[in-house]
C-alpha cells in the first residue's frame, strides 16, 4: 500500500499512527542485527518504516537488501530514500528497478548532501541537479507506481522573508510535479513548526505533512545531532538536559518526557497532523521508551494482520493462506517457495511446478555462527541434554533452535508446561499452537486481523520422534478419532490416518462483513517439502561439532533415524486433549521427568543438575 493511502485511511479512522527510520549499517553482521532489531520494533506498531540512502549511493547495495528484506521477510511497508547528487541517471535506474521488483511502492526523493569532503553539489554527466529532476524521471519512466515524497525544512521559517519565499516556490514545485506527502528535517521548537505548517497551507500545498522526530538517547548525541542539522534547540531544553550531560540514564528519561510533550502539542494542535515520524538512529529502547511515554498503543491488525508474517513483495501481497511448517522460519518460506509458478486457488503452490520447493542462493541455513551456536546449545552428548534444550526453548529461556529463527511466541508460552513434560518424554517439539475458542482479534497474545472479530485455532504440535516411541504413539492416537497426523523420516517414508487431499485449516478467524478467514492450514504436499528442510537443518546442526565429536554423531543419528510428525486435534473447544496421548506413552513406559517436572500437570522448571550440557 503506498504510504499516502495508509495517511487517508488513518485520517478516515480518526487515530494517531508513527513511522521509523534506520539506516543501511557499513558490516554484513551490522545489517543482519539491525534487521533482528526491526523485526522486534515491528512489534511497536509502525505503519511503515523508511530505510535511507547515502549520498552518491554508497550503501546502494545495502538499502536495497534492507527494502527487499523488510518487504518480504518482515512484511512491513517501506520508503527508500534515493538521492541524486553524484549519483549517475544508471544508477538511479537500477536503485528504482530493484525497490518496485521488492514490492517497495514509496521513494523519498532528495537531492542529498554534498559528498564527503565538499561543500558543493555535484551534477555527474547524465545525472540530475536538482530533486524536481529526479522527481520528474521517476513520473516519466514509472507513472504513479510509486508515491513520491520530499523533504521538508521547519526552520526555513526563521529565513530572512525573500529567503522563506523562494524556499516555498520550489517546495511548491515539487509537489505540484506530482509529489504525495512530505517528511520534515528533525525539530524541537514546535512553534517553529507549527508556523511554517501554516505557511505550508497558505502557498497552496495540501498533500500530509509529517514531522520527523527525533528521540534523544545521549547528551553527546543530541549536541551532535542538533549541530549537524542546525537546529534550533528551546532554552528550555538545556536548561533541563544539560546539568545531567554525564548521565546518559538521566538524559534519555528527561529528554523522553520532553519530546513526548513536543509530540502532544504537534497533535494538540489545529493543524491536521496525526501521524509522526521517528528517526530512530537503529537504536530501540528510546524510540520504545517515547511510545510508552505517549501510551501509544500498537494496532494488532498493524502487528499482525494475519497469524503470520506476510510478504508485500510483487505476487505475495494478496496472499491469505500460508502452511504451518513454516511458522518459525518466515524467510526459508519465503524463499522457498518464490519461484513456485502455479497458484492453484491462489494458495501457495503445488507439487507439479517444476520450480516447486527451490531455494534460493542461501539454501537451508542455520542463523547463528559456530561460536554463538555453541554458546547456546553447547555440545550435547546424550537425548537426555537434547530433551533438556527443547525444554528449555518451550519456557523461553533458550532464545532458539535450528528450526526457530525467533525465540517461542507468546502462545506458545501458554502452554510451555506441557510442552515440557512432551519434551523431557522424548517427543522434541519445533513448532506448535494451542487451541483458541472465539479470542477478540485484538487479543494481546492470540489476535490478529481486523477489530471486533474473533479468531479460532485448533491445537497442532510439530516434532521429531524416535521409531519405538512413534509406534507407541499410534494406537494412542487412534484412540482419538479427533486426532490427524503425519508422519515422515528423512528417506521419506509416510504414515498418516489422513485420507483426505485437501488442506486442513487450522486457524480461521471471522470479522465484520468478511468471509471466514483461514489463513494456516495443514497438508501434505507442503509438509513433505519442508521435511527436506527440517532435517537438513538438523545436519546443519550437527555440522557445527567436529566430525570425531560425540555431539555430531548424536545428532546424525537423530536426524537417520527419528520421524518428523505432526498432529492436528481437529476439536478446537477441548485445549488439553492434543497432549494426553503423549502422557499416556511416557507413563506406561515409565520414562522419567527431571526433578522440578510434575508428571500430573507438565509443571516444569528444568534443573540443571543431571541435565547440564557439557563439551565433549
Amino acid at each position: 500500500m503506498k504510504i499516502s493511502q495508509k495517511i487517508e485511511q488513518a485520517r478516515k479512522e480518526n487515530r494517531i499512527w508513527w513511522s521509523f527510520e534506520y539506516f543501511p549499517p557499513r558490516t554484513a553482521q551490522g545489517l543482519q542485527n539491525l534487521v533482528d532489531r526491526i523485526e522486534r520494533m515491528r512489534a511497536l506498531g509502525p505503519e511503515f518504516i523508511d530505510v535511507t540512502w547515502n549520498a552518491g549511493g554508497r550503501t546502494s547495495d545495502l538499502t536495497s537488501e534492507m527494502v527487499k528484506t523488510c518487504q518480504s521477510s518482515i512484511g512491513i511497508e517501506t520508503c527508500m530514500h534515493l538521492t541524486c547528487t553524484n549519483m549517475p541517471k544508471e544508477k538511479v535506474e537500477i536503485a528504482l528497478r530493484d525497490a518496485k521488483q521488492h514490492g517497495c511502492r514509496n521513494i523519498l526523493a532528495l537531492r542529498g548532501d554534498p559528498p564527503a569532503g565538499s561543500d558543493e553539489w555535484q551534477t555527474v554527466e547524465g545525472g540530475f541537479e536538482h530533486g524536481i529532476d529526479l522527481i520528474r524521471y521517476i513520473h516519466d519512466n514509472y507513472g504513479d507506481y510509486f508515491d513520491i515524497a520530499v523533504p521538508g525544512f521547519p526552520q526555513h521559517q526563521l529565513l530572512p522573508p525573500d529567503e522563506r519565499d523562494q524556499e516555498m516556490r520550489w517546495l511548491k514545485e515539487k509537489i505540484d510535479e506530482g509529489v504525495s506527502f512530505i517528511f520534515t528535517q528533525m525539530f524541537y521548537d514546535v512553534d517553529i513548526f507549527v508556523e511554517w505548517v501554516k505557511s505550508v497551507r497558505a502557498a497552496g500545498i495540501t498533500i500530509p505533512i509529517v514531522p520527523g522526530i527525533m528521540p534523544i538517547q545521549t547528551w553527546n548525541g543530541f549536541v551532535r545531532a542538533t549541530q549537524l542539522a542546525k537546529t534550533v534547540i528551546p532554552k528550555s531544553y538545556m536548561e533541563a538536559l544539560e546539568p545531567h550531560k554525564n548521565n546518559d540514564e538521566k538524559v534519555r528519561a528527561i529528554g523522553t518526557k520532553l519530546v513526548a510533550d513536543l509530540c502532544r502539542r504537534i497533535i494538540r494542535e489545529d493543524i491536521g497532523i496525526k501521524g509522526l515520524h521517528f528517526y530512530t538512529m537503529n537504536l530501540e529502547r528510546g524510540t520504545k521508551m517515547l511510545l510508552q511515554e505517549l501510551n501509544f498503543v500498537p494496532r494488532v491488525e498493524t502487528i499482525k494482520p494475519l497469524p503470520w508474517r506476510q510478504s508485500l513483495t510483487p505476487g505475495r501481497r494478496e496472499e491469505t493462506i500460508r502452511p504451518i511448517f513454516w511458522a518459525n522460519r518466515t524467510k526459508s518460506y519465503i524463499s522457498r517457495t518464490e519461484n513456485w509458478d502455479e497458484y492453484p486457488n491462489g494458495r501457495f503452490g503445488d507439487s507439479r511446478s517444476p520450480a516447486y520447493g527451490e531455494l534460493d542462493g542461501y539454501g537451508v541455513w542455520i542463523k547463528q555462527t559456530k561460536e554463538e551456536a555453541h554458546k547456546l546449545w553447547g555440545h550435547p552428548t546424550t537425548i537426555e541434554q537434547i530433551a533438556s534444550l527443547f525444554a528449555r526453548f518451550c519456557l523461553g529461556t533458550l532464545t532458539s533452535l535450528p528450526w526457530s529463527d525467533q525465540a517461542p511466541a507468546a502462545e506458545t508460552l501458554t502452554i510451555s508446561e506441557p510442552l515440557v513434560r512432551m519434551n523431557y518424554y522424548g517427543f522434541f517439539t519445533i513448532n506448535s499452537q494451542p487451541a483458541v475458542n472465539g479470542a477478540r482479534s485484538d487479543d494481546r497474545v492470540f489476535g490478529w486481523g481486523p477489530s471486533n472479530g474473533y479468531v479460532y485455532q485448533k491445537a497442532y504440535l510439530e516434532f521429531f520422534v524416535s521409531t519405538e516411541l512413534l509406534q507407541a504413539l499410534l494406537p494412542e492416537i487412534e484412540r482419538d478419532p479427533q486426532i490427524t497426523y503425519y508422519a515422515i523420516n528423512k528417506r521419506g517414508d509416510l504414515k498418516t490416518n489422513n485420507h483426505s487431499d485437501g488442506p486442513n485449516a487450522v486457524t480461521w478467524g471471522v470479522f465484520p462483513g468478511k468471509e471466514i478467514i483461514q489463513p494456516t492450514i495443514v497438508e501434505a504436499i507442503s509438509f513433505m517439502a519442508w521435511k527436506d528442510e527440517a532435517f537438513e537443518l538438523g545436519y546443519h546442526w550437527s555440522n557445527l561439532y567436529e566430525s570425531n565429536s560425540s555431539s555430531r554423531a548424536l545428532l546424525r543419528d537423530l536426524m537417520d533415524t527419528y520421524f518428523l510428525v505432526n498432529v492436528v486435534h481437529n476439536d478446537f473447544k477441548d485445549s488439553e486433549a492434543i497432549f494426553q496421548p503423549f502422557f499416556r506413552v511416557g507413563e506406561a513406559k515409565g520414562l522419567p521427568l527431571p526433578n522440578g517436572i510434575n508428571g500430573t500437570n507438565g509443571t516444569a522448571t528444568p534443573a540443571t543438575n543431571g541435565t547440564s550440557i557439557t563439551k565433549d
